[in-house]
């Protein structure tokens, strides 16, 4: 397991909890990352993405940032087929992703108590996947991905659409996020937010 360190919820007035996936309840960011590098490598544009640009731009649509890449690099990638070269890579290295031992242990001290969701940039196949291979997917009570809004991270989309399905007003959520575009994103929907410090940032520091 991946480690962070020890942090507190404020669950005072809070009814639900919400998290994030990648990053914030599983290790799977250098996972992620070498996908991305396959993928771009494939067709044609490799080395365009950093490492430290790609965390910048983590909890974010696989459209989206190709779509940003191709403005700030002027490419003309594909996103879809991007986005699909890029989830068959990261398919093969799921053997890879940890749980970080901390945020998982929050939610199984919360499982049964307060309702709980995953919202995540994600696609279904890959979260559910990701899950799977972690074995946590018992954990919560719905998975919001970016297929199940209009506008992905950092609108609040995403999170307002958990709280819904949840029962759950946003104001009586918290969110465990990692990512800049989804802390932005929990906050414009009038939840509190946990920052959850990554492993690459403690490793880092």
């Amino acid at each position: 397991m991946a480690t962070v360190g020890p942090f507190d919820l404020p669950l005072d007035g809070i009814e639900a909890v919400i998290f994030d996936c990648d990053g914030t309840l599983v290790n799977s960011m250098p996972a992620h990352f070498e996908a991305w590098c396959e993928a771009l490598t494939y067709y044609g544009a490799a080395s365009v993405f950093q490492e430290d640009v790609f965390y910048a731009m983590g909890g974010r649509p696989t459209k989206d940032i190709v779509v940003d890449l191709n403005s700030d690099y002027g490419l003309k990638l594909d996103p879809d087929a991007v986005a699909m070269k890029k989830r068959e890579a990261f398919m093969q290295h799921l053997d890879r992703i940890e749980l970080i031992d901390e945020v998982v242990a929050h939610a199984r001290a919360l499982r049964g108590k307060l309702p709980l969701a995953i919202a995540t940039g994600g696609t279904r196949m890959v979260i559910e996947k990701t899950l799977q291979a972690v074995g946590v997917s018992d954990l919560f009570d719905e998975v919001v991905t970016a297929e199940d809004v209009a506008n992905g991270k950092p609108a609040p989309d995403i999170f307002l659409h958990a709280a819904k399905l949840l029962g759950v007003a946003p104001e009586k959520c918290l969110v465990l996020e990692d990512a800049p575009a989804g802390i932005l994103a929990a906050q414009l929907a009038g939840m509190t937010v946990v920052t959850v410090p990554s492993p690459l940032n403690l490793a880092n520091s």
